[in-house]
């Protein structure tokens, strides 16, 4: 029999699933779910507690997955869906991480390119017209430090923090999201441990730590079908406005005014995700250690709009 991989991170929702679900163990293939189940419940969290990126199906299910995933969005766009808005914004988190994943693994496909940056027009959609879908999504725990996941975040306080700065122009909007969602190229497939404090990194690994947004602009920037502005985000998500950031130490005047924004955002969700910083604590931490390197009005507003999640 031939399997095919399919992402844990699309198996979302309450829809029942037309295909049977395994797990690679070795070299043997494990039937985890039945067609006919759901990933509902503790199912899918003890997956991604286990930092399972992939599960298999065998191909002939392949056409029954596509579907799958079609009606799942489908659905999850639907303001008149039956689905709560808590499920639709988990199955929309679930298929912007998978984007991610595969333009991440697979640059040069400019279909899969395409694919994302239309995704992220709608996600953009979805968060400026859907009142309580920022809380819904950033409620979404990163429980296994994933960079994909990382990337939603950021893209959807980018976003947030863009709404709040005037930034209306659906363009621009979509660019930035996509940006924010790719922005840590340079992280894929990285040999460093990055759920923790930058303090805790050896020195050799700070090497390798900040040479990533330039590892990872020199992956796509060859790739005609990446937008420039996306491109941008990528190579100077890690620059200070006050010149003193890397690789290449712009300041804020020679810097894309969407990597600001993902810059501040960046910096916000490393400290919850990755630095260990709680929540209700991370506007406070980053306004004491990062004021001069991002905009004192992003860090204010970003502070704002935690607070309407109760932090």
């Amino acid at each position: 029999m031939d399997y095919v991989p399919i992402r844990v991170s699309t198996l979302r929702g309450e829809q029942k699933i037309d295909f049977n679900a395994f797990l690679k163990i070795n070299d043997k293939y494990i039937l985890y779910l039945r067609r006919g189940d759901s990933f509902e419940g503790q199912r899918l969290g003890r997956l991604k507690e286990k930092k399972l990126r992939k599960m298999f199906i065998l191909s002939e299910d392949e056409s029954n997955y596509r579907t799958y995933l079609s009606r799942n969005i489908e659905i999850a766009y639907d303001k008149s869906s039956s689905q709560t808005l808590e499920n639709r914004a988990a199955i929309i988190q679930g298929s912007q991480q998978s984007n991610v994943e595969e333009v991440m693994e697979s640059p040069e496909n400019k279909a899969l390119y395409e694919e994302a940056k239309d995704a992220a027009g709608k996600y953009v959609d979805f968060l400026m017209n859907e009142d309580e879908a920022f809380g819904q999504i950033m409620k979404i725990e990163n429980v296994d430090h994933s960079i994909a996941h990382h990337g939603v975040t950021v893209s959807t306080l980018s976003m947030a923090l863009a709404k709040r700065l005037g930034v209306a122009d659906p363009k621009q909007t979509q660019l930035l999201t996509l940006g924010a969602l790719l922005h840590d190229f340079g992280h894929f497939q990285t040999p460093l441990d990055l759920a923790r404090p930058l303090k805790a990194f050896s020195n050799d690994e700070m090497v390798i730590y900040k040479g990533h947004p330039e590892q990872g602009c020199s992956k796509v920037q060859d790739k005609k079908h990446f937008d420039k502005t996306v491109l941008n985000i990528i190579a100077q998500h890690e620059e200070y406005i006050d010149g003193n950031g890397f690789p290449n130490g712009l300041n804020e005047s020679k810097m894309d005014p969407m990597a600001v924004i993902v810059a501040s955002a960046n910096a916000l969700d490393r400290l919850m995700t990755f630095e260990g910083i709680k929540r209700a604590d991370s506007v406070k931490h980053l306004m004491l250690t990062s004021v001069g390197k991002y905009p004192l009005n992003h860090i204010q507003i970003l502070g704002d709009i935690m607070k309407t999640l109760g932090s």
